[in-house]
């Protein structure tokens, strides 16, 4: 029976990084059992002390921190190697090897990369129009966008489309549905890049029928019929291949996962 851990995640910020480091990390270990507690904005010698405390009231706990301030991060290593707690600093070695790279010290202050910059604002700008732009809203929009998603009932258009807006890029999703009118002018549009999603039918059939069963709608017969969904995705596919629109099939792929197709296909479109 593999031993259950219970791993702190400590960080001197918001903990995002490291919660993806560690996601990332465990995704490695298909055995790894274990219980996660996260500490965001550690930034004191006595909160320190507290998990480490915690830590020695429980059974194989290890830490995974991210602390940039020198003298705290060389304080939690000191506190957990005398307590024989394992402790692993996730950012210590990197931003060392990059300042020896780039010839200058790094400023190692907490929360650096959450400063309001022009980047910031842009992610918050295009958060707002990407949600007002949810589900085939607002489609005579389509000039102020910077991606553009297509693609019939269930194909995780509203969940990529959210994610790209974290990257910054305004995207305006638009189902293929009989009553939605695509504006007329998007094939003739080269700025935008329009991209369209398909997945297989049958896969489709099981999450619409678990979206019926949430919803008590008994009256969407064709919504969850196979050969109807076969059809839908069949002419969706017609529309993009007579448009030179990108394809992504979504089945087997992540939301990051189908963003980072379309990150590289709006990379592959700029260089032309």
């Amino acid at each position: 029976m593999n031993q259950k851990y219970n791993v702190y995640l400590v960080s001197d910020s918001t903990g995002e990084t490291l919660d993806r480091i560690f996601l990332s990390l465990k995704s490695q270990f298909s055995n790894f059992e274990y219980e996660k507690k996260e500490f965001a904005f550690v930034r004191t010698e006595q909160q320190i002390d507290k998990i480490i405390k915690e830590c020695l009231a429980m059974e194989n706990s290890l830490i995974l921190y991210t602390i940039v301030e020198t003298k705290l991060a060389k304080y939690i290593a000191n506190q957990s190697g005398k307590n024989n707690v394992p402790c692993f600093g996730i950012l210590g070695n990197l931003i060392l090897s990059f300042s020896k790279l780039l010839n200058q010290k790094a400023i190692h202050k907490p929360s650096a990369q959450h400063v309001l910059d022009d980047d910031y604002y842009k992610r918050i700008e295009a958060i707002q129009f990407t949600m007002s732009h949810d589900d085939g809203k607002k489609v005579d929009d389509i000039n102020n966008a910077d991606v553009v998603l297509l693609g019939v009932s269930r194909t995780s258009k509203t969940p990529t489309s959210i994610y790209l807006a974290n990257r910054g890029y305004k995207t305006i999703n638009i189902p293929l549905v009989l009553d939605q009118v695509l504006p007329s002018d998007l094939s003739l549009n080269k700025k935008v890049c329009v991209i369209g999603l398909i997945a297989d039918p049958e896969r489709l059939a099981d999450i619409r029928r678990n979206r019926v069963a949430i919803m008590l709608d008994r009256k969407l017969k064709e919504y969850t019929d196979v050969e109807h969904i076969k059809k839908e995705v069949d002419d969706s596919k017609k529309l993009f291949k007579k448009n030179n629109w990108p394809i992504i099939d979504v089945t087997r792929r992540s939301v990051e996962e189908t963003a980072a197709s379309i990150l590289k296909i709006i990379e592959i479109k700029k260089k032309k």
